[in-house]
């Protein structure tokens, strides 16, 4: 009898001892964690071992034993589910929040926004000045760019999609380039299967063109149809486009502003006054809605447009209602 009662003691006992440590890992386990900081970053190389990852997390400068850490990641059984990438680890956190931030991949992102109708000197100054993007692009010409994000021989302008786009701490600016590029692609061959039979547009290149003109030239979202709609004619009578952005971005650095007589005189690649057609390249990068209005234009008979100075337009079918026009809305007549 006393053999029996002193076995179920110590089981009892046992049994205690094991819901005690359990307990104390559960609390553990939903405690915050000591950190050296508020806020700290986290990277883990592609292949690293649970083991390799609990010490890089007391690397970081969270004040916790890898080794403890390590079997609550093996013991979890979610060891082999942690995911490479960039981690911001906050203050509060717990070691069962960190492993699930870990296995989920919740990477710690930036994001950067590339706007409708900027340049490509416009897009590549705003990924320098991104938050903790690397500038890998930094004193690279503009044609070493396209090549090494596989676009060799292309002209950079437009060709990058408008688009807020997200990346880890220290990603490369070069592979929001290639996200931005592969975007504009992808956008360019949807709007040109959707182009009208009748288009005069003879590829998806001239069509990224147009894109460029109307975004530059549009002032209110829904002019952007009947603006393409008068290039389109234009085009069709083989007239002068006569846009004022293209020439200003031919002028380039010798712009100041003020677009006079002069500039429109002389001769450029982007000069829509001196020559037919479409100018060299596109302009500036266009937005979806300017794309399908590009391929799919409102049928109009204008042939010109006039600033109203509200940011709408007013379209003209001849050069007697256009002269009205401009007198009513530029020379206050």
């Amino acid at each position: 009898m006393e053999g029996g009662r002193g076995v179920r003691r110590i089981f009892y006992f046992s049994l205690g001892l094991l819901a005690v440590f359990a307990g104390t890992i559960v609390w553990w386990l939903n405690q915050d964690l000591a950190m050296s900081a508020d806020s700290l970053d986290l990277s883990v190389p592609p292949g690293t071992p649970a083991r390799g990852v609990a010490q890089l997390v007391r690397d970081a400068g969270v004040e916790v034993n890898p080794v403890l850490l390590y079997w609550w990641f093996r013991l979890s059984g979610q060891d082999r589910q942690i995911k490479a990438g960039s981690y911001e680890i906050e203050r509060g956190s717990s070691p069962r929040s960190l492993l699930r931030k870990l296995v989920q991949g919740e990477e710690a992102l930036r994001a950067v926004t590339l706007v409708e109708g900027w340049t490509f000197r416009q897009v590549r100054e705003a990924l320098s000045k991104a938050e903790l993007l690397t500038p890998e692009s930094k004193g690279m010409p503009d044609y070493l760019i396209m090549k090494v994000i596989g676009k060799p021989g292309l002209a950079p302008e437009g060709r990058f999609f408008p688009d807020t786009y997200t990346y880890a701490k220290g990603a490369s600016d070069m592979s929001v380039l290639q996200r931005a590029m592969r975007a504009m692609d992808k956008n360019l061959e949807v709007a040109w299967s959707q182009r009208a039979v009748d288009t005069p547009l003879r590829s998806a290149q001239e069509a990224l063109v147009l894109a460029s003109l109307v975004e530059k030239e549009t002032g209110l979202a829904s002019d952007r149809p009947m603006i393409a709609g008068v290039f389109t004619n234009r085009l069709r009578l083989g007239m002068m486009l006569q846009s004022d952005p293209s020439v200003i971005y031919g002028l380039g650095d010798a712009f100041d502003g003020d677009l006079r007589r002069r500039d429109l005189q002389t001769d450029s690649p982007w000069n829509t006054y001196t020559r037919t057609g479409l100018p060299a390249t596109p302009i500036a990068m266009p937005g979806q809605a300017s794309l399908l209005a590009a391929v799919h234009p409102a049928a109009t008979p204008a042939l010109y447009f006039v600033a109203r100075g509200d940011g709408s337009s007013e379209f003209s079918a001849n050069l007697q209602e256009h002269n009205r026009a401009v007198n009513k809305y530029q020379r206050g007549q």
